[in-house]
């Protein structure tokens, strides 16, 4: 009250006050009902990616060490999650375990290979859970190029059926594409908040 008088404030205060003594009326069911789809079309997945300007590359388990090697230069510096399997890292470059390593050494690693969780192939989304070979967040953020192995048993459809798949309390990173924001002209710039590339290597 100011001078007396009931401002605005108060009003809203004292409903709050109200519902919260009175425990208000339960919450109204919704209905998750979802429509869910009879197939999924890995194809889509991979034009949704290549839409967000990021790479997508096919191959098998057995190719995947090859794949990678073909992605980076000789010697490159690479950051990889503790559980990532180690038959897919290439001789050619110098591997880093995340075993705690400051952003510093992250940031200048030339690039991070992360497993993935699961995938959307409507929205051309990837969804990180911080499982041991998917690692920290902030192996997704850092350095400027990220390879991301996607199995195809891990692609759904849409978002919903992504959602079942997904622990909500995990760390869950979304990735549609590498990082990109535009400034008040609608400049497309790359890089600001994650890597400027994406390469997904998608396995049968």
């Amino acid at each position: 009250m100011v001078g007396g008088a009931v401002t605005s404030r108060d009003l809203v205060l004292g409903r709050l006050r109200a519902a919260l003594a009175t425990g208000g009326p339960a919450p109204a069911p919704v209905s998750r009902d979802y429509v869910q789809a009879d197939t999924v079309d890995v194809d889509q997945l991979a034009q949704r990616l290549t839409d967000y300007r990021a790479h997508v590359h096919r191959a098998t388990e057995a190719a995947v060490a090859d794949t990678i090697a073909d992605l980076l230069p000789a010697g490159a510096t690479v950051v990889v999650p503790p559980g990532l399997p180690p038959a897919w890292l290439p001789s050619t470059v110098t591997t880093l375990t995340d075993d705690g390593l400051d952003h510093g050494r992250i940031g200048a690693a030339d690039a991070v290979v992360t497993a993935a969780a699961v995938a959307i192939a409507q929205t051309g989304t990837i969804v990180l859970d911080g499982s041991p070979d998917q690692g920290r967040r902030v192996l997704s953020l850092l350095p400027d190029r990220h390879v991301c192995v996607v199995r195809a048993e891990q692609v759904v459809a849409t978002v919903p059926e992504a959602l079942a798949r997904l622990t909500p309390h995990r760390p869950l990173t979304w990735i549609s594409g590498p990082s990109a924001t535009s400034d008040i002209e609608l400049i497309r710039v790359e890089g600001v908040h994650g890597p400027r590339h994406l390469h997904v290597v998608l396995l049968p």
